[in-house]
């Protein structure tokens, strides 16, 4: 006997984060139909069941669409579903982080502090928590914040970047013991970044590889 079931609203949705203002930040658009019409919103959308080959398809699709650019770094976050959480119907999110060096403020978007975050709609508030501690917790031990950076940056600028999402100062001694330990992180032959005034020039490095590398156990706590 063949059995016939409702199919529920299935979406991807995306945490788009950035460094904006010294601070871990996350771009949030602002929706242009119900329901939540004109709310700060998660870049999210329908998966086209015609057009994407997976659920990673559809969500670099929906960064695309929707914030018209391509992430360095894009990752499964978790899934989230309910009967009241939309209210067309009974729905599915698969949500996904995403690590871009930055991303401006324009027409339509915010790029809002993580830590300050208004009441977003549906369960966003409640996504974008969840990506905050997953980031957070793997870059303790993993290469992670370096997606934050451009493609060429300085062992000053990378600590940088590890203290403001684990959101503490670390030793400067000890972070590039670990980074030459690891090795995540590698020169860029001849490239260097002379500071204004008279100061020193600094090796300019690059992200080894281009992937993330994690350490087998928390480094940078």
């Amino acid at each position: 006997m063949r059995l016939e079931f409702a199919s529920p609203i299935a979406t991807v949705d995306v945490v788009l984060l950035t460094l904006a203002g010294g601070v871990l930040s996350v771009a949030l658009f602002r929706r242009d139909k119900p329901p939540f019409e004109g709310s700060l919103a998660l870049p999210g959308g329908f998966v086209h069941v015609e057009e994407d080959e997976d659920l990673v398809a559809a969500a670099r699709r929906v960064l695309r669409d929707k914030a018209g650019l391509a992430a360095p770094y894009l990752e499964q976050l978790a899934t989230f579903g309910g009967r009241n959480r939309d209210e067309r119907g009974w729905s599915i999110s698969v949500a996904y982080i995403a690590l871009v060096p930055g991303i401006d403020p324009a027409p339509g978007r915010e790029v809002i502090a993580v830590d300050d975050l208004p009441h977003l709609p549906f369960d966003h508030s409640r996504i974008v928590e969840a990506a905050v501690a997953r980031v957070r917790n793997k870059a303790s031990y993993s290469s992670l914040p370096a997606f934050l950076l451009g493609d060429a940056f300085t062992l000053d600028e990378l600590q940088e970047t590890y203290e403001r999402v684990l959101g503490h100062a670390l030793d400067r001694g000890s972070f590039r013991r670990q980074v030459e330990f690891q090795g995540f992180a590698e020169p860029i032959p001849g490239a260097l970044r002379h500071p204004p005034g008279r100061g020193r020039p600094a090796q300019l490095y690059r992200l080894a590889g281009k992937r993330l590398k994690e350490f087998g156990r928390r480094m940078l706590a």
